[in-house]
């Protein structure tokens, strides 16, 4: 039998699919069947969602690694979403070495993401929705943010392109965070002229920063075979700090727990049997706020990029709430099914799908429209700029890969000593031996404010920046965390202690191996600043110089931070260096 290069790609992935493990001697014995039995879904109950987030405005099918080091402090050490590799993989019960596997883990990356192929891609997503509404015509379709930015069209387009893309798909109700990096005036003209009678756009914890008005619409109701439901919007709480400010200079965010209560209260006696949060908090967060506001059935969440295979379950006062994440860049659909039945919830069935584009077949239409909309650009993205001997990556608490090669290219290309680049946990991954073209470039640095900085920074003000940094992640109160991941650093080492106390987690930091010093001025470039009127070298010029002029990337050595009194920590591969417990 010979089989093209697509069909054995097919062959293992669907053996995958089915419980096999990749290195099967009978891998090729796996019948197409495993892949449908992958994607079935028995219809459950009378009122159903889908939902995805922080695509970052992925088209099409790509590689995405997930996180080695998803540090849990405070109540969440040793709680999803913070466990990684094979104590993920223990705590859901999936067999290591499947497609789940890959899906869900780090482990074995680049072998199984060359067994098992790419993720995503909104035609093979849009074949996965449209297979579930078939058995499910009532489901919503519901958009978590994070869906306009993060990729080359959606900057080239002024995110036209996922616009679209997502009224093709059928999104019922979105919520936003990425979104106002386009800025306020872009975002109100989007939804007055593309949404309008399509898209329900959705945040109650938005409003008018001179008489507290709304600036969206709270909720919205819709009725699934005569059950009454009611989906609230949570915007990002934290944009105006962890974006630049101006973007959205009338509105004030927040967490807003007293008025998400009386969104839920004033729902409820609207008739709504069903109530469902659609959220851009973050899973901590969302955690949180499930255990402070009462009547809320389940929390569909995003920002964190957790792909978590199951609900958590929070008990409150108003009996209990299913916390959820359904991870990132299009790799995953989920489905949460309920069964309504005398104006109660008597039960519900939830999973967490990931998106095979060689086990799901482009959907025609979405493909055509993706086609279309890149055509265009198509040579540009092409461009090859280098090859990558070793793989990239980029999320996970500390430096990955990609962010390694960023820093490099910055310290070389703008002669600095020290480099920080943003700890954002959007970006695609590569695989040793892969061309970076610029479209995977821009994966990594397609934002509205991209201009790199050259300063000039004490010690104490280095140390400072990281301190601040790393209280917005390691806080142990959630509702403090506002940021993304740990500022990425290149050019010096340091020792990081997730839970010591704020102003004492950066410990040791050095240059060359000598002592960083509190007075003495050092040369840092960085990108991304989020104050206004900053203005610098778009950083896609400057790595695009230094690829070019590189032309191979050997396997980078990742400058990643040694972790001290975090134990045997289930969030922190066994493979990242931690030592002892050190003073904090």
């Amino acid at each position: 039998m010979s089989l093209s290069r697509r069909e054995f790609m097919q062959v293992l992935a669907v053996a995958s699919a089915g419980g096999m493990a990749i290195s099967h001697p009978d891998v090729l014995a796996a019948r197409p069947s495993a892949a449908q039995r992958l994607y079935d879904l028995p219809r459950f109950g009378n009122v159903s969602f889908m939902h995805f987030t922080d695509c970052h405005a992925q088209l099409m099918p790509i590689h995405f690694r997930e996180p080695s080091v998803n540090i849990g402090v405070g109540e969440a050490l040793g709680r999803i979403p913070h466990l990684v590799g094979e104590r993920l993989l223990k705590h859901f019960n999936i067999r290591p070495g499947t497609a789940e596997a890959h899906a869900f883990s780090y482990l074995d990356f680049d072998r199984a993401a060359r067994s098992l192929g790419k993720v995503g891609g909104f035609a093979h997503l849009a074949t996965l929705v449209k297979q579930i509404r078939a058995s499910r015509p009532h489901a919503l379709l519901l958009d978590g943010g994070d869906t306009w930015q993060g990729s080359a069209t959606a900057l080239w387009t002024n995110a036209q392109d996922m616009v679209d893309a997502c009224k093709l798909l059928g999104v019922d109700i979105m919520t936003p965070h990425w979104e106002f990096t386009y800025g306020a005036q872009r975002v109100q003209e989007i939804i007055a002229k593309d949404f309008k009678g399509h898209i329900d756009f959705v945040a109650q914890n938005i409003a008018t920063a001179d008489f507290g008005d709304p600036v969206f619409p709270h909720y919205t109701l819709k009725e699934q075979n005569g059950v009454r439901i009611a989906v609230i919007g949570q915007a990002f709480p934290y944009t105006p700090i962890a974006n630049p400010r101006h973007f959205v200079p009338d509105w004030t965010f927040g967490i807003q727990d007293e008025r998400m209560q009386q969104v839920v209260d004033r729902v409820r006696t609207q008739g709504a049997q069903v109530v469902v949060v659609l959220s851009h908090n973050g899973m901590d967060v969302d955690i949180k706020m499930a255990g402070r506001v009462r009547g809320i059935d389940a929390i569909l969440g995003g920002h964190t990029h957790d792909g978590m295979p199951a609900p958590f379950i929070v008990r409150n006062a108003g009996g209990q709430t299913l916390v959820t994440n359904a991870g990132s860049n299009g790799k995953f659909l989920a489905v949460l099914d309920f069964d309504v039945r005398g104006g109660r919830i008597q039960g519900y069935r939830y999973r967490l799908m990931p998106v095979f584009a060689n086990l799901l077949p482009a959907d025609p239409q979405m493909q055509a429209y993706i086609e279309r909309v890149r055509a265009p650009f198509q040579a540009r993205l092409d461009e090859p700029l280098a090859m990558t001997e070793g793989t990239l990556y980029r999320r996970g608490n500390f430096n990955g890969s990609w962010d390694q090669l960023i820093l490099e290219a910055l310290m070389e290309v703008r002669g600095a000593q020290i480099a920080f680049s943003p700890g954002v946990r959007w970006g695609t991954s590569l695989l040793a031996g892969d061309t970076i073209t610029t479209e995977r470039l821009m994966d990594q640095v397609g934002l509205t404010y991209p201009a790199t900085t050259l300063n000039q920074f004490s010690g104490a003000d280095i140390k400072n920046i990281l301190e601040d940094v790393a209280d917005n992640i390691f806080n142990p109160d959630p509702y403090l965390q506002q940021g993304g991941d740990m500022v990425r650093v290149g050019g010096m080492s340091y020792i990081c202690a997730p839970r010591a106390p704020m102003g004492q987690r950066i410990l040791d930091m050095r240059i060359n191996g000598e002592p960083i010093e509190a007075n003495r001025r050092y040369t840092v470039a960085g990108w991304a600043s989020v104050q206004e009127g900053v203005t610098g070298t778009p950083i896609w010029d400057v790595v695009s110089e230094y690829l070019r002029d590189q032309k191979v990337i050997k396997p980078l050595q990742v400058n990643t931070p040694r972790l001290i009194n975090v134990g045997a920590d289930p969030g922190v591969s066994p493979t990242v260096a931690t030592g002892g417990r050190g003073r904090a």
